[in-house]
């Protein structure tokens, strides 16, 4: 709910307080009581009460779904009632006092409603000045910038001055040839009086001759005028001497900029007094007492005044203000000044006058507002991107040539784009992941594995066989006798399961004593293979260990795999999503980033404001901080929570309300410290 719904709301109950009572009671109270009764019961049946209690039900701030009703919703049912018309002095001493009443309420909430759409106006108003005041600040802040922009109006610069040169010249030379004119026609007169030629037609083409000179002796005038115009503007155009063309840029800038505070100032100042001084009933609120109607024609003259003066630019704030309130105090339609018009009337007054303030006031106030914000705001989108548009322009047969040349090498670009995006989605992410999947599982294909499953044990087993048949065939070495038994050859091979060959080493040390011999005679060849063997089974029991370390891991060296497919994924379609899709949590940040600058705005109108004996705060600063609280509103909506944000729309009323300077230096304090959990994030 924005801040104009809560005044709107909170002047609709005042209006029912105020007026409604009265219409509850009789007048004359000395009259018999049956007598009052049966009157109250024919007023109150009248048709015509119950059409005007339908249209102040319509008016009313409940039946509202926005802020306020539109323009055309409130003049139609101002019409509807037909207080606008004209009624005779008879029907007027004819109404009860019950329809006057209802009429007094039915203009009351009209100019509520109307109170609330000149509220919004202004409000809606400044805020785009802002932003064009920022943007010229921008301009002015930065040389390049001012250069810029001197580029982007050099077009409009030139245009107006051809345009004045022109003006010029023709106003000139319109002149010269009005005089010359004269003149030979007086010449041609005087020798045409005095020829004796008798001839009509020939008089009349020696006339003509005279009048009209040969055109290009009126061009070499033209041609002459121009250039006395144009040399005539370049010496007493002092500024453009001294002043660089950026220099020129830039006091254009500074003087619409300056145009634009003004006007904001002023609307601001506007608001100021409608929200102090408008429908302002205070404590007079006696159900008996005329006050509040009187109020009712002041508020109306009071917007109206608004809406003429806040356009008068060279106006000072104060010199505003003191316009305002004595165009309130000397406004001729206020019934102080029209003590012989009937009572019955004033409420038909009071109609037509909001009738022409939104039929005329309002929409010339908006059309008056647009044309200065458009003349002294920012360049339109065609005068700021003429240069950039035009080199596009110029360039678009060169672009267009490249386009056709390259045309082969574009589609196979894009159709290798979309295949490396296709081969990255299926082998990087797809495959990955049925990976894990077959891992959870345990299928049995998808087991990470170094070495095959059975290439270990049969290593093992044919060393086995070796260290046993070499045992077999030398018992000597192998046990000490010349035979081996059974017993001794199950021992030696769960020795060798074990990794123990000791047979094979001793018959290695002793062919090593004479290698040469025992190469040729021994068994040094044998002994050195069966140790190959040997290592090649150490090895692979080593990888097995490795093998079955890797196999305790599968889970998380396929999650490490799926990583980088992922983790590019996701970067991708977050960049296509805030590019292309939901931009929520930008703006979220973004509302908060604005959230902080409004507040720091808020504290530097606190700070400079310009405060009464009272401790209120002016006019001007007091619409500046509604517009900076209004949009604050606006903002903290969605951001917050549901029961955080009434707590903050609490304290934004108290910030806003005229309670006195200090109070509302305490609640911004207040809002800093209570809410900075929200305000800080995603900063």
């Amino acid at each position: 709910m924005s801040i104009v719904a809560d005044q709107v709301r909170r002047l609709d109950a005042r209006i029912d307080r105020v007026s409604l009572v009265p219409l509850t009671h009789a007048q004359d109270q000395d009259v018999e009581l049956q007598t009052v009764d049966g009157a109250t019961a024919s007023a109150l049946a009248s048709p015509r009460l119950n059409e005007l209690l339908g249209i102040v039900k319509a008016l009313s701030s409940g039946s509202v779904s926005g802020a306020h009703l539109s323009s055309a919703r409130i003049q139609r049912l101002l019409r509807q009632s037909g207080l606008a018309e004209e009624l005779s002095v008879e029907h007027l001493e004819a109404k009860s006092h019950y329809e006057t009443d209802v009429e007094w309420l039915l203009v009351g909430k009209a100019t509520v409603q109307t109170y609330g759409l000149l509220m919004s106006t202004l409000l809606d108003q400044i805020v785009p000045l802002s932003d064009d005041i920022w943007y010229w600040d921008e301009v002015l802040s930065s040389y390049p910038y001012s250069f810029a922009y001197t580029v982007q109006t050099s077009p409009l610069r030139m245009w107006r001055w051809s345009k004045e040169v022109y003006l010029d010249s023709v106003d000139r030379f319109q002149r010269l040839y009005r005089d010359e004119l004269t003149a030979q026609a007086s010449e041609t007169d005087d020798l045409l009086s005095t020829q004796t030629d008798g001839s009509g037609a020939g008089r009349k083409t020696r006339r003509l001759q005279a009048l009209y000179p040969s055109l290009s002796r009126h061009w070499r005038q033209f041609y002459g005028i121009v250039r006395q115009s144009v040399a005539e503007r370049s010496i007493a155009d002092i500024q453009r001497k001294i002043l660089s063309r950026v220099d020129i840029g830039r006091s254009e800038a500074r003087s619409k900029q300056k145009r634009l505070r003004r006007l904001r100032e002023l609307t601001a100042t506007g608001l100021g007094v409608l929200l102090d001084e408008g429908l302002n009933f205070g404590i007079t609120e006696d159900t008996h007492s005329d006050e509040w109607k009187g109020l009712l024609e002041r508020s109306v003259a009071l917007m109206d005044m608004i809406l003429q003066s806040v356009l008068f630019l060279d106006l000072s704030v104060s010199e505003f203000e003191d316009k305002v309130f004595a165009g309130v105090e000397e406004d001729p339609e206020l019934s102080v000044h029209t003590e012989d018009a009937h009572p019955a009337e004033r409420p038909a007054v009071l109609a037509r006058r909001l009738l022409g303030l939104l039929e005329q006031g309002l929409p010339n106030h908006r059309a008056a507002v647009e044309d200065l914000a458009r003349e002294h705001g920012r360049p339109s989108w065609l005068v700021r991107y003429w240069l950039p548009a035009a080199a596009l322009l110029v360039s678009s047969s060169t672009i267009l040539r490249i386009l056709v040349i390259k045309q082969d090498d574009i589609i196979n670009w894009i159709r290798n784009f979309g295949t490396t995006v296709r081969d990255f989605w299926f082998n990087w992410v797809v495959e990955p992941v049925r990976k894990v999947i077959g891992t959870i599982r345990h299928d049995a294909n998808s087991e990470i594995a170094i070495m095959s499953r059975d290439s270990l044990k049969a290593d093992r087993d044919s060393l086995e066989r070796m260290v046993v048949e070499f045992a077999i065939d030398n018992p000597d070495i192998a046990v000490g006798s010349s035979s081996i038994t059974e017993l001794e050859i199950g021992e030696i091979r769960s020795k060798v399961k074990e990794g123990d060959v000791t047979p094979v080493l001793k018959a290695y040390e002793k062919d090593l004593r004479r290698p040469l011999v025992g190469a040729i005679r021994g068994d040094l060849v044998r002994s050195l293979l069966i140790q190959v063997q040997k290592t090649k089974v150490d090895l692979e029991v080593a990888i097995s260990g490795i093998d079955a370390l890797l196999k305790s891991q599968e889970l998380v060296f396929g999650f490490v795999g799926l990583t980088p497919g992922v983790l590019v994924s996701i970067g991708v379609f977050q960049y296509l999503r805030t590019l292309f899709g939901s931009r929520k949590g930008m703006r979220q940040g973004r509302r908060i980033r604005r959230s902080v600058r409004v507040l720091r705005r808020i504290d530097r109108i606190l700070s400079e404001a310009t405060t009464s004996q009272n401790n209120i705060i002016s006019y001007r600063d007091h619409g500046l901080l509604v517009c900076e609280v209004h949009v604050l509103r606006g903002l903290a909506h969605g951001v917050l929570p549901g029961d955080i944000e009434k707590e903050f729309i609490e304290d934004l009323d108290e910030l806003a309300n005229l309670k006195g300077i200090q109070v509302q230096m305490k609640a911004l304090e207040r809002i800093r410290w209570a809410y900075a959990e929200w305000l800080s994030k995603m900063k």
